[in-house]
């Protein structure tokens, strides 16, 4: 499957009130890699992710996935072409895991042979089986099951990226090792281009190929591979928010 890469070229993002959230960002995530999104609260980190889908609509500058101007895409038809992972999930508590899986193609209208067929093929990437979870509901699951259910809708119809916001926040300790460590296999299985937001400079360093880090205002500190990162702080900023991981 060829993905495509996420690029922000000078993004803005000002509220009404004036606020700035983010203010200058250029930044990009190649095709293939997970970026992590790192920096105190506050440093605009969940804004920029959620430009890239419209979520939040950026202010200023360009935003392309797999090289198209996101702002020449209606947003609906965007959204349902990016998977979307967020920390408490947000499964639809009255439907099914299956329906749940199904929802994107659903709204697609895949034909109903298709969907069933990729709903069990998705379960069964994410390690659950489809005939023994797949009638059940999401308050049947644990949170690390919500959580691959999470992944499996996100991935529904081959998404060229996927944008993930505390992905594992809400899962315990010993949970949330073992599905990040499932995630970066399947990530590397598809090829899958990857921007995740995180509050964990441990986390960011087991799973990037490049951290970015952020200050207020969305400022771009530092932006290299976990090792560039961790042994050549750009900065001071950089040094002190490190400082708090070690």
């Amino acid at each position: 499957m060829d993905h495509g890469g996420i690029t922000f070229s000078h993004v803005r993002k000002e509220y009404p009130d004036g606020t700035v959230a983010v203010a200058d960002l250029t930044l990009d995530a190649v095709p293939g890699e997970i970026l992590c999104l790192v920096g105190p609260s506050g440093c605009g980190k969940s804004t920029t992710l959620r430009m890239v889908n419209r979520l939040v609509e950026p202010s200023g500058g360009v935003i392309t996935v797999d090289g198209q101007d996101i702002m020449e895409v209606p947003a609906v038809e965007l959204r349902r072409s990016i998977g979307y992972v967020i920390q408490h999930v947000g499964l639809l508590p009255h439907k099914t895991v299956a329906a749940n899986v199904a929802t994107v193609p659903s709204l697609m209208k895949w034909p109903q042979a298709q969907i069933r067929d990729r709903v069990e093929e998705l379960l069964t990437l994410v390690g659950l089986d489809p005939d023994v979870h797949g009638s059940r509901y999401p308050h049947e699951l644990s949170g690390g099951q919500r959580q691959r259910i999470g992944v499996a809708r996100a991935l529904a119809v081959k998404p060229p990226v996927m944008l993930m916001d505390e992905p594992f926040g809400a899962v315990d300790p010993q949970g949330r090792r073992r599905l990040q460590q499932e995630f970066m296999t399947l990530q590397r299985d598809l090829g899958l281009t990857v921007v995740m937001v995180t509050h964990d400079m441990r986390e960011a360093v087991l799973m990037a190929d490049r951290i970015a880090v952020l200050s207020t205002g969305g400022v771009l500190e530092q932006w290299g591979t976990p090792e560039e990162v961790t042994q050549a702080p750009a900065n001071d900023f950089v040094a002190d928010f490190l400082a708090d991981f070690a």
